[in-house]
């Protein structure tokens, strides 16, 4: 029951929009009306703030590490263990990608699975970003780093850990991912995808 519990709070943790919250923070437009039409730091920062894309990506990456956090935390006091942390980490996620706050009209979760990869383990999370990095400077498309580093996570993460319950959380994430980048990939082929920093039509 107290999994359940810890499942759903994760849940409505992941369904804050920041990308929609920040927006209107900062006095611009909604960001499921522009550019990709997607809620997340990338779409935000083509309306040309920069500081709202940010606050978007720290807050949509803060909520993913502090559902994981409070259940590695304060979980084990409640008989949560580590499928339980597997759950929250996934249901964080599903929030993200379908918020019940917003309709169900989510992000790509990009930023909220870096935040529970760092929940689970800083150098998990970082491996994973530095490979989003440097993907991303080579080639500035948000959505190839993304696609790659999504591919990548599993791996660092059988590397660190071996394989066992929490490993399922992270490969469903980034199957999610994937799938959530279909649009992207059809254009990254066709070479339609807009690149880092490149400003709303």
């Amino acid at each position: 029951m107290h999994t359940v519990l810890f499942a759903v709070a994760a849940y409505l943790i992941g369904s804050i929009s920041f990308a929609v919250v920040c927006s209107r923070l900062f006095g611009i437009a909604d960001p499921r009306t522009y550019g990709s039409k997607n809620p997340g730091a990338t779409n935000v920062l083509r309306s040309g703030n920069k500081k709202a894309a940010i606050a978007t990506l720290i807050g949509d990456c803060a909520k993913g590490w502090f559902a994981v956090w409070l259940a590695i935390r304060l979980g084990p006091q409640f008989g949560v263990e580590e499928g339980g942390i597997a759950l929250v980490a996934i249901a964080v996620f599903l929030g993200h990608l379908w918020p019940v706050f917003f309709r169900f009209v989510g992000g790509k979760g990009v930023a909220t699975a870096l935040g529970v990869l760092l929940g689970l383990n800083v150098w998990l999370g970082l491996g994973t970003l530095a490979t989003w990095l440097i993907i991303a400077y080579a080639f500035r498309y948000s959505s190839l780093a993304a696609l790659v580093s999504s591919l990548f996570a599993p791996f660092f993460y059988v590397l660190l850990f071996g394989v066992d319950v929490q490993l399922l959380a992270v490969v469903a994430m980034s199957v999610l991912l994937v799938y959530r980048h279909g649009k992207n990939i059809a254009n990254l082929i066709s070479g339609k995808e807009s690149r880092i920093g490149s400003k709303k039509s």
